[in-house]
């Protein structure tokens, strides 16, 4: 099939069905020019693509962690690294968020109700309140929810109400206005039985004052917020959002065009504040510093971020300075190269205050690959909130292994399987932009219809999308 839209310009991705767009990713990623076999790490120099490189990288430099692979961190042990490394005991003062801003955040403390929930017996339908048996006289005038209480009702009485109206007292039950009629002397009659306490909602039913109805940990969803809203709050306690700086490095980078005379596009810096507003980060400083050192340890000793990522420079070539400026401050490298492909030379330092720093790849997926190994687990400790469950599905098609590596590989959800997506090398972002998940690839590979460990991209994840803020 020959994909529309993409290179012809002529169709979005809106007119494509979930076919045509599997179909058009998993084209077979041999016929792009440069790009490796899965597995193989990012592309020599000599294969560089026309246009100076891949998005982020330094043509110059090619990926080996300063630390040789004998000292790579597996990446079970990288991830776990990772979200122990905030020390024992550090402490976060939690802040008082409104309602309205803190959507995404985390409870500091537990949610107790402030009051029961129904605060009083309020109907459940809109019909009558009807007191003893049929038939009842209805009296004129009507109980309509916000009001204060009305009249009691005697045997034989009924009274029109609404939804959420406080219930007389003395009602018996709620007759819903589809299971009443009126006789000639304007008199109500039930079709159908009458349960004493039907369609009533008693006070306290689903909560009494003092009761907790959520523990701290809990991510504040829109549901959350209605919940404490109806039991009283007008603000939460909250864990703060971890502060995130963004550095991205590179002179051959462009922050707008067409790639030309050697440089090329940054993806990096469009892609990576959003990407850690989605892992529950408040990002407060973005910069492209070039290849500069000097301008690098200014902009590291400089921050207050808890968490600064920077983008390339994490190999040992002449323009890579990013191992040397950590060791000239006397930072502590918590991993230094990871085993997985891509994204290997990735690393996580403490600096001072205990702050961090995650040196990701310049190379678009394998920055994805670091986000998703060393910044997810950090932030997640960082902003308490829980592990996410793991969960495997078969993958549909088989993926090749590295020999030695894990692979962290793009899929599409299908139901009750996932579909390993192509466009999967270091230097590529078209198999990401349409998956939903990473399948953890072990060494060796998974055959088609064994099942894989997936990761879970924060925009679909349960939870997690809602720190879009």
């Amino acid at each position: 099939m020959t994909p529309r839209g993409i290179r012809d310009g002529e169709t979005t991705a809106d007119d494509l069905d979930v076919e045509e767009v599997l179909a058009l990713v998993n084209e077979d990623h041999a016929r792009a020019p440069g790009t490796p076999a899965p597995g193989d790490g990012p592309a020599r120099p000599d294969r560089t693509p026309p246009g100076g490189g891949t998005p982020g990288t330094s043509p110059r430099t090619p990926h080996t962690p300063r630390s040789g692979r004998h000292h790579a961190t597996p990446w079970p042990d990288a991830r776990a690294a990772a979200a122990r490394a905030v020390r024992p005991g550090t402490h976060r003062t939690p802040v008082t968020a409104p309602l309205d801003a803190a959507l995404g955040l985390v409870l500091a403390a537990p949610l107790t109700a402030l009051t029961d929930l129904p605060s009083f017996d309020t109907s459940a339908m809109d019909g009558w309140a009807v007191a003893g048996p049929a038939p009842w006289d209805v009296r004129d005038e009507g109980v309509l929810a916000g009001h204060a209480q009305p009249e009691p009702l005697t045997d034989g009485e009924a009274v029109r109400i609404a939804t959420g109206a406080r219930v007389p007292p003395g009602t018996t039950a709620v007759l819903r206005s589809e299971h009443g009629r009126t006789d000639a002397k304007g008199r109500l009659h039930a079709t159908r039985e009458v349960v004493p306490g039907q369609d009533i909602r008693p006070r306290g039913q689903e909560c009494r004052s003092g009761d907790r109805l959520l523990p701290a940990g809990t991510v504040v969803t829109p549901a959350v917020l209605g919940l404490a809203a109806a039991a009283g709050y007008d603000a939460l306690t909250t864990v703060p959002r971890p502060r995130a700086a963004v550095f991205v490095l590179g002179d051959e980078l462009l922050t707008e065009g067409l790639p030309h005379d050697g440089l090329i596009r940054d993806a990096l810096g469009p892609m990576l504040p959003p990407w850690l507003r989605a892992l529950g980060a408040e990002v407060t400083d973005v910069r492209r510093l070039g290849d500069d050192a000097e301008a690098l340890h200014a902009a590291i000793t400089g921050s207050d971020a808890d968490l600064i990522v920077t983008t390339g420079g994490t190999a040992s070539g002449p323009v890579d300075h990013l191992h040397p400026t950590l060791r000239r401050i006397g930072a502590e490298f918590l991993v230094d190269g990871v085993k997985v492909r891509p994204g290997h030379p990735m690393l996580l330092a403490r600096i001072a205050d205990g702050r961090h720093l995650v040196g990701l790849p310049g190379n678009p997926l394998a920055a994805v690959s670091g986000l998703c190994t060393l910044a997810e687990p950090l932030l997640r400790t960082l902003s308490a909130r829980p592990v996410p469950e793991p969960y495997t599905l078969p993958l549909k098609d088989a993926v090749q292994g590295h020999p030695h590596d894990t692979r962290l590989v793009p899929v599409v959800l299908r139901g009750d399987h996932a579909v390993p997506l192509h466009y999967n090398g270091p230097a590529m972002l078209r198999g990401i932009a349409a998956a939903d998940a990473l399948a953890v690839v072990p060494p060796g590979g998974v055959r088609a219809g064994r099942e894989a460990e997936l990761l879970d991209l924060p925009w679909a994840a349960a939870g997690i999308g809602v720190c879009f803020t």
